[in-house]
């Protein structure tokens, strides 16, 4: 396998373990600081609000930057301000630190997946993203657990410190084996945002966030929502985040051939319908630890899998763009998570944690309402003959690929 991409995959790998281990070490957080669990979360929601306004943002600005640069310096940013949040010695420090993590997480994850379609053969470029975007999906299933298990068996502070030492390696191998990244075409903000004027992608991205702001205002809090069941152990928090990720990335590997066999509209409707009976009936399940690993498989699964349907309905709106269009896709992923931090937060006060599966099933009804609207009018489009809009910009990558 190619090196080059296995240590842009390691990069990917450390800013998903940095979006979701919070979640496993929120109440050492929380205790840390002498906060409220609710308050501790909002660590997830800068991180995420940083990086989900600041990727398009910096991936125009910043497009005459050399790629290698733009990449180390994104990832020396985001190990300082990891570091930084291991020895903050209190919880505002904390949270800018978290803003600092989020701004060098911007500036790698564009480029790096540009980068790997880059520096790869034509033929080559899916398996390429698709190896990059793996580094992500893993990061649930194992970096994650393994970073709740350093903070619960030793320290919160040093679970940063790991997703530190992640980044620094991925650093490391950029370094030694990215000698040469292509240049993209260049593409402005406003370019980038102008998609958004199709009521086919705003609603399309609409749901996107609607449900991740559901499937987080959930995780976010794990520790919290299966308190019960876990009695708060590290161990046993970790195996459920274990089969959470687990499941997601399983179905992540095959869903895509069953959108191929019955259609994105139908898998999706199907996806959310799970989650939201599953969200229905999380304050019973998350009592005990039995029925608990049910609920966090089926909800992995499917609300991983629910990502694969969405991008292939983006890529049929406009093939032209889909690049600059499943990049305000990330965005609203983020926008959501960070959502979710303050949704969640509030439930919390209002409903109680256990009770916030209510909550988030009622953002998946809510997306599953919006998604149907956005299919009448991807369906409409298509039936009065409405063609593709066109590109904003040459976005093509180079045909060459050097090493």
């Amino acid at each position: 396998m190619d090196r080059r991409l296995l240590v842009l995959a390691l990069g990917m790998f450390a800013l998903g373990t940095d979006s979701f281990v919070v979640a496993g070490v929120l109440p050492a957080v929380a205790k840390s600081f002498d906060i409220g669990i609710g308050a501790a979360g909002q660590m997830t929601t800068v991180y995420a609000v940083t990086l989900a306004l600041l990727a398009p943002t910096i991936a125009a600005l910043a497009a005459h930057v050399p790629r290698k640069r733009l990449l180390l310096t994104g990832l020396g940013v985001f190990v300082l301000a990891n570091l930084g949040t291991a020895f903050a010695p209190s919880f505002a420090i904390a949270l800018a630190t978290r803003a600092l993590a989020g701004l060098g997480a911007a500036m790698f994850f564009p480029t790096a997946t540009g980068s790997a379609a880059s520096i790869v053969p034509p033929e080559k470029r899916g398996a390429a993203l698709s190896i990059v975007a793996t580094g992500m999906t893993v990061s649930t299933a194992l970096g994650a657990p393994i970073g709740t298990l350093i903070g619960g068996l030793g320290d919160w502070h040093w679970t940063m410190v790991f997703v530190a030492a992640l980044a620094a390696l991925s650093g490391l191998g950029v370094l030694a084996f990215l000698s040469h990244i292509p240049m993209p075409p260049a593409v402005s903000l406003g370019q980038r945002l102008a998609p958004l004027a199709d009521a086919r992608v705003g609603l399309t991205l609409a749901t996107t966030f609607l449900f991740f702001t559901a499937a987080f205002t959930i995780y976010t809090y794990f520790a919290a929502v299966f308190g019960r069941a876990t009695g708060h152990d590290p161990a046993k928090l970790a195996a459920l985040l274990v089969a959470w990720g687990a499941a997601g990335t399983v179905t992540n590997l095959w869903s895509g051939r069953l959108v191929d066999a019955v259609g994105s509209r139908k898998v999706l409707a199907a996806m959310l319908a799970m989650v939201l009976a599953d969200f229905l009936f999380l304050p019973s399940t998350s009592a005990a630890l039995w029925s608990a690993f049910p609920a966090a498989i089926l909800w992995g699964a499917c609300g991983w899998g629910s990502s694969v349907p969405q991008q292939h309905r983006i890529v049929g709106i406009a093939p032209q763009i889909a690049p600059i269009i499943l990049g305000l896709n990330n965005s609203a992923v983020f926008l959501g998570t960070t959502a979710a931090g303050l949704v969640g937060a509030a439930g919390i006060q209002v409903l109680g944690a256990d009770r916030l599966g209510y909550l988030a099933a009622a953002l998946v009804a809510a997306a599953m309402i919006v998604s149907e609207l956005a299919d009448r009018r991807i369906g409409a489009a298509k039936a009065a003959g409405t063609p593709d809009r066109p590109a904003p910009a040459p976005v093509a990558m180079p045909e060459e690929a050097r090493a």
